[in-house]
């Protein structure tokens, strides 16, 4: 038996006490309320981290350097008065003085001087905001500015009422805090509280007809207006205005802070084609501080998100077609969501509206205080966070979809299905095919073809981008759904239209019949019953990683491979019908269909010459 050692033992009660106080720092950090994440400070690496996450394609870094990158002067040819006339006289060759020319730095020197080009973009502020909310958000604005994206700042107040006492100095100030904000990230920021806008239509524009889908700003700007604009970003500052216009009065009144915004992405775009025509004889040897006007986006950064989605549970939208599901949008925008998201359709409008003036290029993107990261992500790639076209079960994860997640907004194109041959524009369609595919097609045998077994074509804008489906013959009752072609012109190839062409297939196909693919494209509107798509691919391909995503399964077939979506409302009718007993890997009227299907699609004739 061992022996017992007392109490007061020195080195014992040394041993309790620690561990006593072990226990009790223990407990009390259990105690404590874990950290807000918007209260912890962002490490030195956040900005590169930010931009690694982006994990941009080839085709997005391309298309960032084509915007923002250096741009390559044209080298002026030497003038004929600075280059003497051959003599036989060297004499008199001589005697004539040569003007002195300034060493001129190589082109990369020069893009070392000046690695980006200075692009702008409209900012919405939608607050009120709290002192680490609006440090996060200048953050943001920062990075933005070091990656070539100069933002043109208005503010909102949404818990300010118009015409409310005070309201013209409570705005100010918030201006002035937000030019603080972003002056203790680093930035420069100059107020400006003088009117950019002027209240009523642009002269000209009064018998302008407005449609339900774009609504035209109350208020407009001239080139004289924009001058303290013009004047902060050449300096390198970034402009914070406050929602003010002028009356018929020339008063300084308080407007809706849209009506500003659209007013300057008008007034900047018309700005800039006046700057294009008249090029400025700027200096090869220094930087050029001239700022590109026009605006490349458009960003709305508030407390809500993004627009919610009926088909996605309430959560944002990922990627809005605004030439296509404006109204629908509208229509299926449920009551609850005005408490929830109250300014959503406001904002919506907004983008309509100014992206209007903007360049088909240009997007607009919704996001909340929470997510200032994803600015840069959406600058870079100019793409939703994640894409709109992956099946709901693959946004889990990282992938996961929440009440944060942005909405990027696009002017987008109209998706419409055809029914029959004969609606088809041949001669665009071949180009589009064999542009795409870089093949030449056989157009009697493809067409000849298509006489006889096609179900429907979706055709993006002007046969930007079309997917051809057509009934393949087999051996069971129901032929099979097979997507013969889908392809959209390399020009248009990551600016969303793949997207907006994937979702349209699906609503019409595979997903007919669920409530959230009633979308408005021309086609059978949700109603009818969905069936298993199928499609080939050449092993090689390198789209069919993109393929895998949108798939429910695929399988080898010698230097094919073979994939499939399943119609998803047999799958949600047998779940719902089994409960909690789940789906077997195969399904009775699964069995077989994998060798029909192989059997039937490798027997398709290729449609290129």
């Amino acid at each position: 038996m061992l022996p017992r050692i007392p109490v007061s033992c020195p080195r014992l009660a040394s041993t309790r006490s620690h561990t006593f106080k072990a226990f009790y720092a223990t407990i009390r950090s259990l105690r404590q309320a874990a950290p807000d994440p918007e209260d912890i400070p962002p490490s030195d690496n956040d900005f590169i981290v930010s931009i690694l996450r982006a994990n941009p394609s080839l085709r997005d870094t391309r298309s960032y350097l084509a915007s923002f990158g250096p741009r390559p002067k044209p080298v002026s040819a030497p003038s004929a008065d600075r280059v003497p006339a051959a003599s036989k006289d060297l004499s008199s060759v001589q005697s004539i003085p040569v003007a002195l020319e300034h060493p001129k730095p190589s082109p990369v020197l020069s893009s070392i001087l000046d690695p980006v080009v200075k692009r702008t973009a409209l900012v919405k502020l939608q607050g009120p905001f709290t002192d680490v909310q609006l440090d996060s958000i200048a953050r943001g604005m920062v990075y933005l500015e070091k990656l070539g994206l100069v933002s043109v700042i208005v503010v909102d107040n949404d818990t300010l009422a118009r015409g409310e006492q005070d309201e013209r100095s409570t705005l100010i100030e918030e201006t002035m805090r937000i030019v603080t904000a972003l002056e203790k990230q680093g930035a420069r920021a100059r107020p400006v509280l003088g009117a950019v806008a002027r209240l009523g239509p642009k002269p000209g524009d009064e018998d302008v007809a407005e449609s339900p889908e774009f609504t035209p700003p109350e208020a407009h700007t001239f080139p004289s207006d924009l001058v303290p604009i013009r004047s902060a970003l050449c300096a390198g500052e970034i402009p914070v205005i406050p929602p003010f216009a002028l009356d018929s009065f020339c008063r300084s009144v308080r407007v809706d802070s849209n009506d500003v915004l659209g007013a300057l992405a008008r007034g900047m775009v018309e700005a800039a084609e006046i700057d294009n025509a008249q090029p400025s004889a700027s200096s090869d040897l220094l930087p050029s501080s001239d700022v590109d006007l026009t605006p490349l986006r458009l960003m709305i950064i508030n407390r809500e998100g993004g627009v919610p989605s009926y088909a996605r549970s309430g959560y944002p939208h990922l990627l809005i077609n605004l030439s296509s599901e404006y109204s629908h949008i509208h229509d299926t925008f449920h009551d609850p969501w005005h408490n929830t998201n109250p300014t959503a359709l406001s904002n919506l409008a907004l983008a309509q509206t100014c992206l209007t003036y903007m360049p088909p290029t240009s997007s607009a993107v919704m996001v909340s205080h929470r997510s200032p990261s994803s600015l840069i992500a959406n600058l870079i790639t100019n793409k939703p966070a994640l894409s709109s076209s992956l099946p709901h079960a693959l946004l889990q994860g990282n992938r996961r979809l929440t009440a944060h997640t942005p909405t990027l907004l696009r002017r987008g194109l109209p998706i419409r299905v055809l029914r029959t041959t004969s609606d088809i524009d041949r001669a665009k369609m071949n180009a589009l095919l064999e542009q795409s595919f870089g093949r030449t097609l056989d157009e009697h045998a493809f067409y000849q073809r298509l006489e006889h077994s096609l179900d429907f074509v979706i055709v993006a804008g002007d046969y930007v981008g079309a997917a051809i489906v057509t009934n393949e013959p087999s051996k069971s009752a129901e032929p099979i759904s097979y997507l013969d072609k889908f392809a959209v012109l390399p020009s248009h190839q990551g600016d969303g239209t793949v997207d907006f062409l994937w979702v349209a297939l699906h609503d019409e196909s595979y997903g007919l019949g669920h409530p959230f693919s009633a979308n408005p494209n021309g086609g059978k509107g949700g109603v009818g019953e969905g069936r298993d798509l199928v499609w080939r691919s050449r092993a090689n391909n390198p789209v069919n990683k993109w393929y895998f995503e949108r798939s429910s399964g695929h399988t080898r077939m010698g230097s094919w491979v073979l994939f499939w979506c399943d119609a998803e409302k047999r799958l949600k009718l047998e779940q719902a019908r089994r409960l909690n007993a789940g789906m077997s890997y195969v399904e009775e009227w699964e069995k077989g269909r994998l060798g029909r299907w192989a059997d039937v699609v490798e027997k398709i004739p290729s449609a290129w010459k």
